[in-house]
């Protein structure tokens, strides 16, 4: 049979039904959130404490990232997830950090990223294009926030373009900020009437077609654009790991850990990885399931470039983010449980994105410095053990 598509309450009720499932649902909340809903998925929620250096920070009129400020502060991370030991692993590294003096946590940039493309003729063309646009910068901003049309977005604000041509193809990097939301719905309605409004009609050269988005950024998946240039919030955490609570907390030594670090990182190289990381992407995913977060943004969010040095009483660790996706507002986040889980960290509505990147941002080297504690005792043992001891079936 087919099944009834809208989310008003009667058809929620029939497919639910004709699929079997037992009992009355109250999903209003969720009607806006999906389409042809019919449940929701419970998916365990623990918690881990970190004490975390976080900045305050404000976007200029520029578009830069300003601090204005910072305070020591002790934050509980929801983490929603399956994946036995991940929130122990996690705990321990935070706990090994806040022996050490805490994490530190930068927002460097603030950019996402619509990557369009227009085919002309020849190459000539495409490059007598790709100069035109550069020029107008300043201008295609100021119409966006004049324009009067309805689908415009007056949060989305351009800040610059890059362009790249390959052929007869001039492929256009459109970088916006968004404000305390992820923006992608935002940017994307902007570049549309970037491309068909103001481009198209205006052009020097003729256009053959038009491409809203063309896979030159990396759009929920690792890229070498965005693992440079950056995606969304680009945010540092940093900690100075003491020799003591190495060896008490982490159960093995500095020496240890830098020898980790140059294999990691030459294995990295080797493979073409867009990362030098272990596993970010299980802590991030954790928090995103929890908050409301877009999960095919964990691809882009993961990215990540991590160092390991060793300093006098202990060993300095940082991870580099370029592509944090998050939000605060809008989407999932909207979503009642979403939003309480938001709020446990004070990180719920508007003016506060910067802080949620930073606190996802050490989340996530937490669970890096304790996996890497557990790879690199001798053998991995430590590593091996975990997963044997807590791995379920045999």
């Amino acid at each position: 049979m087919r099944l009834p598509r809208k989310n008003d309450p009667a058809s929620i009720a029939a497919r639910r039904e004709a699929l079997g499932l037992e009992g009355d649902a109250d999903l209003s909340a969720y009607a806006k959130a999906a389409e042809s809903v019919v449940g929701v998925v419970e998916i365990p929620v623990s918690v881990a404490q970190l004490r975390i250096a976080i900045g305050q920070y404000a976007l200029s009129d520029s578009g830069e990232v300003v601090e204005a400020g910072r305070e020591l502060e002790d934050v509980v991370v929801p983490l929603a997830h399956t994946e036995g030991s991940l929130t122990a692993s996690l705990q321990r590294g935070a706990r090994a950090v806040e022996e050490s003096g805490g994490f530190r946590t930068h927002v460097l940039f603030d950019r996402i990223t619509r990557a369009s493309c227009f085919v002309c003729r020849d190459t000539g063309d495409a490059i007598a294009l790709a100069a035109w646009i550069e020029t107008r910068v300043g201008e295609m901003r100021d119409w966006l926030l004049a324009a009067e049309i309805p689908e415009l977005s007056r949060h989305a604000v351009l800040r610059e373009v890059k362009t790249h041509v390959v052929g007869p193809m001039c492929h256009v990097l459109w970088r916006f900020t968004t404000g305390d939301a992820v923006g992608a719905n935002m940017m994307t309605r902007n570049a549309y009437a970037l491309n068909m409004a103001f481009v198209g009609p205006q052009s020097p050269v003729a256009i053959e077609r038009s491409m809203l988005e063309a896979n030159m950024g990396g759009d929920k998946k690792p890229s070498y654009e965005y693992f440079q240039s950056g995606h969304g919030k680009t945010v540092i955490a940093e900690a100075t790991l003491t020799d003591d609570a190495i060896r008490r907390v982490l159960r093995t030594t500095a020496e240890d850990l830098a020898e980790l670090a140059w294999a990691g990182t030459n294995g990295a190289v080797a493979s073409g990885m867009q990362s030098v990381a272990f596993t970010p992407a299980s802590a991030i995913a954790a928090v995103f399931a929890a908050t409301g977060q877009d999960l095919g943004m964990v691809g882009t969010s993961s990215m990540a470039h991590g160092t390991a040095r060793r300093v006098e009483g202990g060993l300095h660790v940082s991870i580099r983010f370029p592509g944090l996706e998050v939000g605060t507002i809008g989407g999932g986040t909207t979503l009642p449980s979403a939003r309480g889980w938001l709020e446990l960290m004070g990180c719920a509505g508007a003016g506060r994105v910067y802080r949620f990147a930073q606190i996802v941002a050490a989340a996530a080297m937490a669970l890096e410095i304790s996996a890497s504690a557990a790879m690199a005792t001798a053998g991995s043992e430590n590593f091996f053990r975990a997963h044997f001891e807590r791995g379920g079936l045999r």
